[in-house]
């Protein structure tokens, strides 16, 4: 599998970002490939915090929650999935799987022998990362989950095609414009940082096909594992929390309360009226309100 490595300066100087890369480039079934994550906080917390990124983002996106979480004196895990952020970017889109990126996730869950896991998950981090109890049943024992889906073949709605046309007609994807476009308040620098991963368009195989992987069809790959999914969460006895970006085109208020009735004991949401998909964004306020309703403040 041929990939491409970001050269490291690019990350330099990023905003709200003072956290020491760490990478494991040993992962079982991904020798060679290097993987990034972020690793703050206490080893030995009570609670850790699994922050998943979607498309086309990065660890980057979780700025404005990390710190609140690690306040609480938790244990902060946020990995770049591969094809984004610091990770390897494999240059074929033919590399890109469901099953690709969840065993990645799997393998490193296991690498760094996390428990009682608080899964904190928006976008593909939510179709990947609520699907991982079908195999680790006792890993999550709290839910943050914040504009996402489980995807289990169902045909698309008209935004999500539109963004799924927009993609396969644009190599060169311009994320950090799509960032701003989506997310006003962001700084000139903060777009950057978006950018940073991204030398070029080559670095962009992952960014252009992920919304190709979305399961919209019974027979795609990942379907069977997301049925077992939505079986789990409908018996899942832990804590959850939800936020809804409500001006979410493609995975907002709709779609965010179908979930809500697949996950057990899930309580009303907390609607952040102004937020885009990338509620994140606005995430001082939701990890404030998740630590409140967990006990955790």
């Amino acid at each position: 599998m041929e990939s491409l490595r970001t050269p490291d300066e690019r990350f330099s100087n990023l905003p709200n970002w003072p956290y020491e890369p760490n990478y494991v480039d040993t992962l079982k079934g991904y020798e060679g490939m290097r993987a990034h994550y972020i690793d703050e906080g206490p080893k030995d917390a009570d609670h850790v915090f699994l922050c998943l990124h979607g498309e086309p983002t990065w660890s980057y996106l979780y700025r404005r929650m990390i710190p609140v979480f690690l306040d609480s004196g938790a244990r902060v895990i946020a990995p770049d999935l591969f094809g984004f952020g610091r990770s390897d970017k494999p240059t074929e889109q033919s590399d890109y799987s469901f099953h690709f990126h969840r065993n990645y996730l799997l393998r490193l869950i296991e690498r760094l022998e996390l428990k009682s896991v608080t899964l904190v998950c928006q976008d593909w981090g939510g179709l990947l990362g609520l699907s991982l109890p079908v195999d680790k049943p006792d890993l999550i024992t709290r839910l943050l989950v914040m504009n996402t889906a489980i995807a289990t073949g169902q045909a698309p709605g008209a935004g999500f095609e539109a963004w799924r046309t927009y993609c396969a007609n644009t190599p060169d994807l311009p994320i950090g414009a799509l960032m701003g476009r989506t997310t006003p308040h962001l700084t000139p620098d903060e777009i950057a940082a978006y950018d940073a991963p991204f030398p070029d368009g080559s670095y962009k195989a992952g960014a252009q096909i992920f919304p190709m992987l979305v399961m919209t069809d019974p027979n795609m790959e990942g379907v069977g594992t997301s049925l077992k999914a939505v079986k789990f969460w409908q018996g899942f006895t832990g804590q959850s929390f939800m936020a809804i970006g409500m001006a979410d085109p493609v995975l907002g208020a709709p779609a965010m309360y179908g979930l809500k009735k697949v996950i057990n004991g899930c309580p009303d949401p907390m609607e952040i009226l102004d937020g885009g998909h990338f509620v994140q964004e606005w995430g001082e306020d939701i990890a404030r309100a998740a630590l409140k309703h967990f006990g955790d403040l």
